[in-house]
């Protein structure tokens, strides 16, 4: 899952990843990549137009949502959201999980940005949410080895509500059950749902991208939850927050839990929309009218007292100075959790902060000199990875909060750095791939800046000797030559 584990902490242990590659060239005026002209690519799969969530490797599979402007269907139509799942060793294509808009325009469901979420996979299991504002379970091996779990229509959902059932194929996803967010927490989504769902033993931690109205003026379900609780095998409401995020946030709801778990704590960690780092603890209890509610552990405010107020009165959300909410996902690391504010790009760069605090919610150190982040951070080896909005790279001791080093990309960042095999991976709206050694000592000569002939919203991930970059319109594994 989005961060590989529990921790979201973007980190991988694989060995001898290329450290240098090249995607090729396009084949005329088409989409279509001449592999004889790429390095160290093992293969390349189209992907649609717009391409935000992380692949997620698992079971042989590569899963990635986009959208459907490269139809591999002609029962699928316009703008659509896709989940693809391909295969690992050579990119062939499996299924695909095609899902129809909501309806409700970009208010809830933003034209063309496609499937936003990073898929999450535990055994034969795959956990999405849905443009739709739905939690869903899907069956790792789609159709193809029959229809399985209590949910047995896919030829309606696949189609819309109201339109005609489609005919099912054997390389359509396979739904085993699906909670709708919408009807049962009475959410109302801004602009896209996205959120990686957190497996943390039999419970699924799960954002509901409850958001502002179109006009950004009221929050029309102020009570609604920012994050549930489900249960993984049967798609059960579990637990809902009540802590009141949604009548107190910026703007919406798009932050991945995480987890903390030491010796003695055991926490769901949650980059609120008001601007807070919250944890909660894993069992729910039931209040008077018998809702299950998740119970608070702490609160903690990762915007300075400056972003909020000043001369006695409140920064405006929209100054460049003020609040901004959490939309990275915090990481835990060496039992301490590390968050850092940021807001949506169209608000364009502003000040940010980051925060490392103790398992019991107490700051021991902040760092003022990072912009506005939607990164999540990887952290190894004493030294933690950061990186903004405005296309700075930070290198940071993870026990102190002290600076080694900046490298700037010269393009927006919307991706999170991996860290893996000695380097840091990260690549940012221009389209190019850094490639920065890892450690205290920074050497500009040494960053390699690679083009990868579109622009990169997701971030890089490592497996099983191979890299997985998708840039918008394309997914490529890479891996040293002869693998």
């Amino acid at each position: 899952m989005w961060g590989r584990d529990e921790t979201r902490n973007m980190v991988s242990n694989e060995k001898n990843l290329p450290a240098t590659f090249a995607p090729g060239d396009f084949v005329g005026n088409t989409d279509e990549i001449d592999l004889e002209s790429a390095e160290n690519v093992k293969w390349v799969a189209k992907l649609g137009s717009q391409t935000y969530g992380n692949p997620t490797v698992a079971g042989g599979k590569v899963f990635v949502g986009s959208n459907n402007d490269f139809p591999r269907s002609p029962r699928f139509e316009g703008d659509r959201c896709v989940v693809y799942c391909f295969d690992e060793a050579d990119g062939k294509f499996n299924w695909q999980l095609n899902i129809p808009k909501l309806g409700t325009g970009q208010v809830s469901d933003w034209d063309y940005v496609g499937l936003c979420c990073s898929p999450s996979v535990e055994g034969d299991r795959v956990y999405i949410v849905t443009n739709r504002c739905e939690v869903m379970c899907l069956d790792l091996n789609g159709l193809a080895n029959g229809n399985d779990g209590p949910f047995q229509d896919e030829a309606q959902y696949m189609a819309g509500p109201g339109a005609e059932p489609i005919p099912l194929e054997a390389q359509d996803a396979d739904i085993i059950w699906v909670l709708d967010m919408i009807d049962a927490c009475g959410v109302a989504p801004h602009n896209v749902t996205t959120s990686s769902v957190l497996i943390a033993g039999d419970q699924l931690w799960v954002t509901s991208a409850n958001g502002q109205d179109v006009d950004h003026k009221e929050i029309p379900k102020p009570d609604a939850p920012s994050l549930i609780l489900v249960d993984k095998k049967t798609g059960a409401l579990l637990g809902e927050e009540a802590s009141g995020l949604s009548s107190r946030m910026l703007h919406s709801n798009w932050s991945s839990p995480a987890f903390l778990r030491t010796k003695d704590t055991a926490l769901g960690i949650f980059g609120g929309p008001d601007g807070f780092c919250y944890a909660f603890n894993t069992t729910p209890k039931a209040d008077d009218s018998g809702r299950k509610i998740l119970q608070e552990a702490w609160r903690f405010d990762c915007n300075p007292a400056e972003y909020r107020m000043q001369d006695g009165k409140a920064v405006p959300y929209s100054n460049r100075k003020g609040p901004s909410e959490v939309i990275a996902t915090p990481i835990t690391y060496d039992g301490k959790v590390y968050a850092v504010i940021g807001q949506d790009p169209e608000n364009g760069e502003g000040a940010g902060h980051m925060t490392c605090l103790s398992a019991e919610g107490k700051e021991l150190w902040s760092f003022g000199k990072i912009n506005r982040s939607m990164s999540t951070c990887a952290a190894g080896d004493g030294l933690i990875y950061a990186a903004d909005l405005s296309g700075f790279v930070y290198c940071l001791d993870a026990n102190t909060g002290e600076q080694y080093w900046v490298h700037d990309t010269m393009g927006h960042i919307w991706s999170s750095p991996l860290l893996a095999d000695g380097r840091v991976y990260i690549g940012n709206e221009d389209g190019f791939m850094s490639v920065i050694p890892a450690g205290k000592k920074y050497e500009k000569n040494k960053v390699l800046e690679i083009d990868m002939l579109s622009p990169i919203f997701s971030s890089v991930v490592a497996a099983n000797g191979a890299l997985f970059v998708s840039t918008h319109t394309h997914l490529f594994a890479i891996a040293k030559s002869g693998e």
